[in-house]
This record gives C-alpha cells, structure tokens and sequence, in this order.
C-alpha cells in the first residue's frame, strides 16, 4: 500500500535476473521509486560508497527513505522486506506466519540457493569463462534442468502458481531466472508447465516494465543469433 506522502525508494540495480526480481516486485506493489543504474561492468559496485550500501558489492539493493534512509540487500531479503514493509493487502504475498507464508519462503529459498546459484554457474562456464570446460557446462546446465523439473512438477501440482490462489515474490524470484533459460543453453520446452507458468507471468503489465529496468534488455529474438547472446553477455559481465 502507498500514500501519497511517501518518498521514492532507490532502488541500486543493472539488468541481471536478480535486478528484475527487485524491480517487478516494486512494480507489482505499486511503489515509487527511483532508478540508481549500478555501472557492474566498470565495477561501481565495488566502489566504497556502494559497499556501505551493500557490503558484498552485488546488485541489487535498495535504500528506504520511509525507513531512516534503511538499505536492504540480497534479492530474496529486499523481496520479504518490500512485502511485508508494503504489501498490506497481500497482493503477491501471504500474512506472515500462515502455512501459505512459509511455502513462500521455501520456494523463494530454493531459488536463491538452488537455481540462481546453479543457472549462475552455466552461464559463467558457457558464456564468459576464458577456457570452454564441458564438465562445467554439463554439470551446471543439468543441475539447472532438474530445479527446472521440480518447479515443473509443483505447479502441475498445484496450478497456476507455485503458491496458493496468487503470484506471489516466489513467482517472481524464479520466474526472473526461468525467463532467461535460452541465455544458458537449457530449452523449457521440456517443462511444459514451467513454460505456461512463464507465459502467464510475462502478460502481467508490471513484469513487463520490471523487465525493463534499468534499460530493456535481451529480448527473445536473440535466442536465434548465437552472436546477439554472446554480445549481451559482455554487457552484463559482473
């Protein structure tokens, strides 16, 4: 919920799965906010002002003039803090402490411990790694289809979302790293529901301008030019 008299949230950020996440969220909920483009290429995120920010030097993260100028960093803590901080009406999440709650966390959990750091790894070994080491390429695109599988099974199990009636921060988190399947080389063609539970959320007017922050970035098309993906890679090296 906003009012009127609220400040503008920085939100500190470049184009990156993570950065998406932050952004639909802030999206979804209606929050103003004010674009801080983090330049990860040129390493301003690891600059001594930023690390006061964010102390691991990554985007994203945000700073809550609402709150005493408070930061939060780490994708899936800014997620929990902008829902249960602003989200009163539990638009995209669940009161805390209900069982639908803690299905939340578990699968926003699963994401930051198991496909972003796994779709992570395949995009370093096939994409920027100086050396092309099919063991890693192997090892971590495969890892990334079985987390793929189980997001698969889940909403054949349950539906249309990973939790309860509603797209929730879950959603949101693994959505943002599904959607960029083709930038690792994984089809989701083999995961029939995670492609309609994909499609579903890329309607949303929202996740459409979330996609866009900090500037619109790798579009679908450049699935099909192996040299457009190898040149988008480059601009978000971090």
């Amino acid at each position: 919920m906003t009012t009127e008299s609220q400040k503008n949230i920085l939100l500190y950020t470049a184009g990156t799965p993570n950065g998406f996440k932050a952004a639909i969220t802030l999206e979804e909920l209606g929050i103003p906010y004010e674009v801080k483009r983090i330049d990860i290429k040129n390493l301003e995120q690891k600059e001594d002002w930023y690390l006061k920010i964010n102390p691991n030097g990554r985007i994203p993260a945000i700073v809550d003039p609402n709150n005493n100028d408070f930061p939060v960093f780490e994708s899936g803590a800014l997620m929990l803090y902008l829902t249960e901080k602003y989200d009163n009406d539990h638009k995209i999440s669940y009161p805390q402490g209900s069982d639908h709650y803690w299905e939340l966390v578990s699968w926003l959990f699963f994401q930051n411990a198991g496909v972003g750091p796994m779709q992570g790894q395949a995009n370093h070994f096939l994409r920027y790694a100086p050396e092309k080491i099919p063991y890693a390429i192997d090892r971590y695109q495969n890892e990334t289809r079985r987390l793929y599988s189980v997001l698969d099974k889940r909403l054949k199990q349950n539906g249309d979302w990973l939790v309860g009636d509603r797209m929730t921060i879950a959603d949101i988190a693994n959505f943002s790293w599904v959607n960029l399947a083709y930038f690792v080389g994984v089809e989701i063609e083999e995961f029939p529901n995670l492609k309609k539970w994909t499609g579903r959320i890329k309607t949303r007017e929202a996740v459409k301008r979330g996609l866009e922050i900090p500037v619109k970035f790798l579009v679908q098309d450049d699935v099909t030019n192996p040299t457009n993906l190898d040149e988008k890679a480059k601009e978000i090296s971090n």
